[in-house]
């Protein structure tokens, strides 16, 4: 019996090459949004492209990108790459924004600076981003701004 798999310890190089490729991907991606470089996310961005945990009904591919800019409004921000790990096509980053932003979720923000954390998992086909998962903390950038949790006047 002949088996013609190729394990990874067979040929590494293969394997780590994609992987640190994409790695390098997922942390230009991140510096770009801190650039506002919309246009060169777009060249990155697969036509089909898609984010989950963003901004609801963000269309497809590169509009979708436009799309996701204009819901910041004036911003400046810096994400910091705490932690990148990858294992085949998808990346992962646990990375920290600082930001001065306008508003957030309709909580006026009065020049504060805001940090939070977030996680992505970027998605990377022959070297374009084809879908996003995103977490962050969102809850405690609104409390950042001042927002508050009450009780229900039912309970």
């Amino acid at each position: 019996m002949t088996d013609k798999t190729i394990s990874s310890t067979e040929n590494p190089q293969v394997a780590v090459s994609s992987i640190e490729d994409n790695k390098v991907i997922a942390r230009r991606w991140l510096e770009l949004v801190s650039e506002h470089k919309i246009e060169e996310i777009c060249e990155m961005t697969a036509p089909t492209w898609r984010m989950h945990g963003g901004p609801p009904k963000l269309s497809s591919g590169t509009d979708g990108i436009r799309e996701l800019f204009q819901t910041f409004g004036s911003i400046e921000q810096k994400w910091t790459i705490d932690d990148i790990i990858a294992e085949g096509d998808k990346v992962v980053v646990r990375a920290t924004n600082t930001c001065v932003q306008e508003s957030f979720l309709g909580i006026p923000a009065s020049g504060r600076q805001q940090t939070f954390s977030a996680m992505f998992i970027f998605w990377i086909v022959d070297g374009k981003v084809m879908e996003i998962w995103r977490n962050a903390d969102d809850l405690g950038r609104v409390l950042q701004l001042g927002a508050r949790i009450e009780p229900s006047s039912s309970l």
